[in-house]
């Protein structure tokens, strides 16, 4: 584990790392970020955080941030029980040691619903190809024409906007 200042870090962390008595959500902060992480990482459901050649712990994640010039991961620690931890948590990295600490890989766990609701199965980002405009148009004809979509939705970000202050992006 390394100590960290208070003006270093842009998530406020006070250490980066690891060490064998810290708590789960003690190995989550201290690892979510602040990485280098391309559009790859965009498209990933789970993360692992490996030291020394074990996985300690396996993440869901539900977003990406931003954090100074580069980005951290937020999402759920998992538990024994969920398939990914308990194929990966406290075993050997299912990756051989590289340089970079962000590395990517197949895993038979990497599937998802398809975001359009058709129901097909996805092993890499959130729709099958093509499902997105599928899922948009669908959206945009439950309004109405484009025309209208685009007043709707201009309408919608103003108002949340308004809500949250010029300076500050719109909740989601």
């Amino acid at each position: 584990m390394r100590p960290l200042k208070p003006w270093e870090d842009p998530l406020g962390r006070a250490y980066l790392g690891f060490a064998e008595e810290m708590t789960q959500e003690q190995i989550y902060e201290a690892n979510r970020g602040c990485w280098v992480l391309g559009a790859r990482a965009d498209r990933e459901q789970f993360a692992l955080i490996n030291y020394k050649g074990v996985i300690r712990q396996a993440i869901e994640i539900e977003r990406i941030v931003p954090a100074g010039n580069r980005r951290a991961m937020e999402g759920k620690i998992l538990t024994a029980g969920h398939p990914v931890y308990d194929a990966y948590v406290g075993k050997p990295s299912p990756v051989d040691a590289v340089r970079n600490p962000i590395t990517y890989f197949e895993s038979e766990h990497a599937s998802r619903a398809c975001g359009c609701g058709c129901g097909a199965e996805v092993k890499l980002g959130h729709f099958l190809p093509g499902h997105d405009q599928k899922a948009l148009h669908d959206r945009v004809a439950r309004i109405g024409t484009v025309h209208e979509f685009i007043h709707w939705f201009d309408d919608i970000m103003e108002s949340r906007q308004a809500e949250n202050g010029p300076d500050r992006a719109p909740e989601a």
